[in-house]
Order: C-alpha cells, then structure tokens, then sequence
C-alpha cells in the first residue's frame, strides 16, 4: 500500500484550526505554539499542493480543498475510534448479551438499556427471550439465559430476584364501558380482563385483590384471558371488563383516550421490576450489562 503523501497525523491540527477558526485558538487547544500550528498547516497544504485556509484580520476560513479535507478527516478520526471500540470489544470476555425478559420489561425498560449498552458494544451480538415472569426465571434457572428481568416475584428458588426500578399496575376501562366501578367492592361482580397464568402482572394484581378481601362472587364466566398488553387494552376499549396494566405500558394509549384509569377507585397496585440472577456469579458480557443497568437506570 502507497504511503499517504503526508503524516495523518497533520489532520488533528488541521480540524483543529478548522473548528476553532483561528491558528491561536487551535494552538490553546493542542498545548502547541501558534508557529508549531502554523508550520504544520503550512506542511499539509505543500503535500497537497493546494491551500487550506484563507487568512484575514478575523482568522482562517477553510477553502473549498480544506472544506472537503475536513470531511474526509473526520470520517478518518470515526473510523479510529470505531476500531478502537471493536478491538477492546473483541479482548473482552463473554461472549453475545443473552437476556430474558417478561412482555412489559421487554417493551418499555431493555430497549432504553439496549441503546446505552449498544453505544459502547457495537459489535457484540444481542439476542432477548420474551416470555412471562414464570418462564424468565425458568430461563435463568436452566441456564439458558444469564440473567432476566421480570415483575410480580418476590421470590424464587434457584435465582437471585434483585429490585431494580418501581412500577404501577392500574385499573384501567374503555371510554365508554357499560358498566360503573364506584369502589373496590364493585370488582366482585365486573368481569376482569386476565393476562395469562404465570404472567407477574397478574400474579400482583391476584395478590393485591385477596388483600382487598375481594371473593370474585359470580361473572367468573365472563373473565378474559389475553397474552399481551395491546390485548388488553383493545378488550378494555371495547367495553369488555376491567384490565390491570402497568402505567408504563400505557401512557401513549391513555394519552389517545382508547382507555381511562377507573376514576375514583383507590385501588393502584405497587411493584418493583427485579433482575432474575443465577445463583452464582454474573460474568462477562452479563456482567457488563447488567453493571451499565444499574448505573443508569431507566425514569
């Protein structure tokens, strides 16, 4: 390969001056003397063969030839720096990010965490196993992911459950739902819209209406079971029962008006998303995810 008609390493002093628009400015920034900065410009632009700047009382201004050069230096200076990225990324341990994740933490807390962690890991692979609570931890106890993210479990055998951010379950029903919930008793006799067994939503909100004291006498034949958040919130729009959704997961749809939060009833359902750990150690890639997430977790 020829070599370049110039030392590359010309081009930091050269966008250097491009962008502060004065030699003594750059000079200031580069912890040179303004003939060292000047000298070297003045050796680009006799490799090149062309002048860079054009000087006048109020500093330089690059050419048309310095214009395209400044372009063509930064692009020099993203592909160093995404070379740098990859070669430490590839002297690290561990591996492709293998996560599980429950349907709400999937959809409103990893991506967030995916974007910080993809920002810095560009080239390591990302795979995430969407399931309920009950089969996250199955996951993370089988080992076939190293670590989840699920709600509603306050324990677990053979992980570790870790808190990890606060959340909400709401009752929520259609605009115009044919039926009126004044107070908590109500729910003994409203159809309810189910996400399905072993979801952690549900395992909370079956929690919170035993505490309650609420029996469910009657309409059980009139329950639903759905398998998704946007299932629920069509059968609730609809008129169908009462869903309990997470005020995460529905903050674009209550802004729409396709659903309201029953109003007036004091019944707001609390819990916290925990990280699903195996019972020893995180390593490796896990690791550095999972240390990223705690630093800068999601509002």
């Amino acid at each position: 390969m020829p070599a370049p008609p110039f030392d590359p390493a010309l081009l930091s002093t050269f966008l250097a001056v491009v962008e502060s628009g004065r030699m003594s400015a750059a000079a200031r920034t580069l912890h040179l003397s303004q003939p060292a900065v000047t000298a070297q410009v003045r050796k680009l632009e006799e490799a090149l063969g062309t002048p860079l700047f054009v000087r006048s009382a109020r500093g330089v201004a690059p050419t048309d030839a310095g214009l395209r050069l400044a372009d063509h230096a930064r692009q020099v200076h993203r592909l160093l720096d995404e070379a740098a990225a990859d070669v430490q990324a590839a002297g690290m341990p561990g591996g492709p990010l293998v996560i599980a994740a429950s349907t709400t933490s999937a959809a409103h807390l990893l991506p967030p965490l995916l974007a910080e962690f993809r920002a810095t890991h560009r080239t390591v692979p990302v795979q995430v196993l969407i399931d309920n609570t009950d089969g996250v931890v199955e996951a993370v106890r089988a080992g076939r992911a190293p670590l989840g993210l699920v709600e509603g479990h306050t324990r677990a055998p053979g992980v570790r459950l870790e808190p990890f951010v606060d959340d909400e379950i709401v009752p929520v029903i259609g605009r115009r739902a044919p039926f009126t919930i004044r107070r908590a008793g109500d729910l003994e006799t409203m159809p309810i819209l189910w996400r399905e067994a072993g979801s952690g939503t549900r395992a909370v909100v079956e929690r919170a209406l035993r505490r309650q004291g609420l029996r469910r006498r009657g309409r059980r034949d009139l329950d639903i079971e759905l398998a998704s958040t946007e299932a629920l919130v069509g059968a609730a729009a609809a008129g169908l029962g009462v869903a309990f959704l997470s005020r995460r997961s529905i903050r674009a749809h209550l802004a729409a008006g396709l659903v309201q939060v029953v109003p007036g009833l004091d019944l707001v359902v609390r819990r916290t998303f925990c990280w699903t750990l195996p019972a020893g150690a995180l390593s490796g890639t896990a690791r550095r995810f999972y240390d990223l997430s705690r630093r800068r977790p999601p509002p």
